[in-house]
């Protein structure tokens, strides 16, 4: 899969003004076979993200899945949108009104969309996060959720940890693995970056 078929439609951020903490979610298409969306921001992000993927040739009924990389309301909110689709909500995967009993996130168990794109649990943030990884031929893409806030992070643990984690071992291990993976990272909070060869494991 080329580069140029995954489009972040919108830049996350999250900031603090006059003691108020203000959020919105980071939302990734990707124009493949089957369409996905990862992210939908929040319920009052209807009409912009309709015509972010109207300008990219997508129409709702084309998205077939819709992965929300936690339960979190700054990145289900336009979920309702998309009705043609197969949800997966954290470690929650339905359609209309059943629901699936595989795969087991909490047994490390992995969703295989197709051969380029894989859902993989990676708790922290919160206990059900998971992660989009995404191969392409410039190299592995990790659309992360919350388990990373933004860039800014990898220097300064603070930034994540002033975000809310439900587990900080485990957001810890699944940081670390996932540093040790991606080539790019799509974090919920910011644009998305290069893994510097820093981080990496010798």
């Amino acid at each position: 899969m080329n580069k140029e078929n995954i489009k972040v439609l919108f830049n996350g951020y999250s900031k603090f003004e006059n003691g108020n903490y203000f959020a919105n979610c980071s939302c990734v298409l990707i124009k493949t076979t089957p369409c996905i969306i990862i992210d939908t921001m929040t319920s009052w992000d209807e009409e912009k993200l309709l015509n972010a993927l109207n300008e990219e040739g997508v129409y709702a009924n084309d998205i077939k899945f819709v992965i929300s990389t936690h339960g979190h309301s700054d990145h289900i909110g336009c979920n309702h949108l998309f009705k043609s689709a197969t949800h997966i909500v954290g470690y929650s995967v339905s359609h209309r009104d059943e629901y699936f009993t595989e795969p087991d996130f909490r047994n490390n168990e992995e969703y295989v969309i197709n051969e380029h794109v894989k859902v993989v649990p990676t708790p922290g943030h919160t206990l059900q996060d998971v992660t989009v990884l995404v191969e392409t031929v410039d190299g592995l893409i990790a659309v992360t959720g919350d388990l990373f806030e933004k860039y800014e992070d990898l220097d300064d643990d603070c930034v994540w940890l002033n975000a809310g984690s439900d587990s900080e071992t485990l957001q810890r291990e699944n940081r670390r693995k996932i540093l040790d993976i991606a080539d790019y990272i799509v974090p919920g909070h910011g644009a998305m970056f290069k893994v510097p060869e820093k981080f990496k494991k010798n």
